[in-house]
């Protein structure tokens, strides 16, 4: 298999090991491959979006969902590492409400794959990080939405022990909803 396929303890998260080839000049690996990821996963998803984040240490980005376009997320770091998280939002689901974190980083190359119905979010645990991930669906303002980061329902178990301080949080993230209000 191109990918080594792991599961979370969410059912539908996946993380993906890419075959890494490394030598004494450095590394070479195909960051994505449409064919090798679906014999991989079994999953047939058209990514018609990249993104790309830099942030700070403490930096925390999210919990972010689209409500009529959810967006599938192809996550992995290229600079830093980062505790990254995803919710179960999807109301039929047997494990709605329930997250897993996967801490990501640079030297291992591994990416997230979180299928659209989840919120996601991360915090950055290095002194800066650096994020790409391919989306299923495109970015619409009007739909977007976002949970709070600490909701005590959900009860994310945040690593704020490695950061100094509390997390930076942008302000529409500072004003997120909590998990239980209707959306």
């Amino acid at each position: 298999m191109p990918y080594i396929v792991e599961k979370t303890d969410l059912n539908e998260v996946l993380l993906l090991a890419p075959k890494v080839f490394s030598d004494s000049r450095g590394f070479f690996f195909e960051s994505f491959n449409q064919r090798d990821f679906e014999q991989s996963t079994g999953l047939n998803i058209k990514f018609v979006q990249d993104n790309h984040s830099l942030s700070a240490q403490g930096v925390l980005r999210g919990l972010h969902f689209q409500k009529q376009f959810p967006q599938g997320k192809l996550i992995r770091v290229v600079r830093g590492e980062i505790f990254d998280v995803a919710v179960d939002i999807r109301p039929q689901s047997p494990q709605y409400g329930q997250w897993t974190a996967i801490r990501l980083d640079a030297a291992k190359h591994h990416q997230l794959w979180i299928p659209g119905g989840f919120a996601h979010g991360f915090l950055v645990l290095s002194e800066q990080a650096e994020v790409i991930y391919k989306t299923t669906d495109y970015w619409v303002a009007s739909d977007e939405d976002a949970i709070l980061w600490n909701d005590p329902d959900l009860g994310i178990e945040w690593p704020l022990d490695l950061i100094q301080g509390p997390p930076q949080l942008s302000g529409k993230d500072a004003a997120a909803r909590a998990f239980k209000r209707p959306v």
